[in-house]
């Protein structure tokens, strides 16, 4: 099995990847369920999404294994309001279960590689549907800068 990375044009591929996003969110909407974090159902603000993905503010990362998507990434890239650094932020990340494999990790390295050559200082990403994958990001160099707690209403 040959898996291949690539940054890919949001609109071109939303079609093909609207199941694998869809697949996340129910994912994570369980996991959240779960800690009494009801959150609504998918509806993307896909306008929003392009926007972002046309000005160059959004990276879609996409792994395919013989041709079809297993795997993908969104990332925002912006300026840190307190120095102007150009840093980036996982809006989310996500592997087929059946291909937890070490290809996320294959995944994470391609998006850090792309990153540093864009100049990008830091990457935060937050662990939400799966959290096993924060020992992973770990073990990569990332570092614990955070604690992130949700209050609902």
């Amino acid at each position: 099995m040959t898996y291949e990375f690539s940054i890919e044009n949001a609109h071109s591929n939303v079609d093909e990847l609207y199941p694998l996003y869809c697949r996340h969110y129910v994912e994570m909407q369980e996991r959240l369920a779960g800690q009494g974090v009801d959150i609504p159902d998918f509806a993307p603000r896909l306008d929003l999404y392009f926007k972002a993905a046309d000005a160059g503010y959004l990276l879609n990362y996409v792994v395919r294994l013989d041709g079809a998507p297993v795997g993908y990434s969104n990332i925002y890239l912006t300026n840190d309001m307190h120095n102007g650094e150009l840093i980036a932020q996982e809006d989310t990340i996500y592997m087929l279960p059946e291909h937890r494999n070490g290809v996320g990790k294959k995944l994470s390295q391609f998006i850090l590689a792309d990153l540093k050559t864009r100049d990008v200082k830091r990457l935060s990403v937050t662990a939400i549907t799966d959290l096993r994958v924060a020992k992973l990001w770990e073990r990569m160099g990332f570092k614990h800068t955070a604690h992130h707690m949700t209050y609902v209403f």
